[in-house]
């Protein structure tokens, strides 16, 4: 990297030319993960899940219970807060001050959140979309510690392909490994 750049460091290849996943093709609205999946990808109890579902700090998009028996399903996006939500818990930023957070980044799509940074002082949460912001925040001294939210998307991104999803209208989703090797399974009995 020369100095001309003005110190931005560039991408080599776009994403989908390395074979990654497209933003657009991971958030939909008719596929969704449900409770224990969403769990495990994003690092949280199943217990935490329910109380923050409960209270509106991250509730399923996908689909909602809606009594006994029914299964929430979360959207990619929604695990993508869930697990900031639990990085932001552990670094002791207060619940009120993450239920501000994610009322900010839930209008938010899966491609802007990747270009979001969030720096926090323990007591605000930041949100920076630049290297200027990031700079700023640290020399003003508030930003103490610091979650890029593409980083976590990439680290989901190969988490759920691990894991089972389901399609809204009860079809097999095309990505679902387990619903793949049931369908060779039945073709073969």
């Amino acid at each position: 990297m020369s100095d001309q750049d003005g110190g931005q460091q560039g991408q080599l290849f776009s994403d989908a030319a390395v074979g990654a996943f497209s933003y657009d093709d991971v958030d939909s609205d008719t596929v969704g993960y449900r409770g224990p999946t969403a769990c495990a990808a994003a690092g949280i109890t199943y217990r935490q899940l329910d109380y923050w579902a409960r209270t509106g700090l991250v509730a399923p998009s996908v689909r909602s219970a809606t009594g006994s028996g029914t299964q929430r399903l979360y959207s990619f996006r929604d695990i993508l807060v869930l697990k900031v939500v639990k990085r932001l818990l552990d670094t002791g930023v207060s619940l009120q001050n993450i239920r501000k957070a994610v009322d900010h980044l839930r209008t938010r799509g899966v491609k802007e959140l990747s270009n979001i940074t969030l720096l926090s002082d323990g007591a605000t949460v930041y949100e920076c979309t630049s290297a200027e912001e990031v700079v700023d925040l640290l020399a003003g001294g508030q930003g103490v510690f610091g979650i890029a939210v593409s980083g976590a998307l990439r680290e989901l991104s190969g988490e759920l392909a691990e894991l089972p999803a389901e399609r809204l209208d009860g079809l097999p989703h095309a990505d679902d490994e387990l619903s793949q090797r049931r369908r060779r399974r039945a073709a073969s009995a």
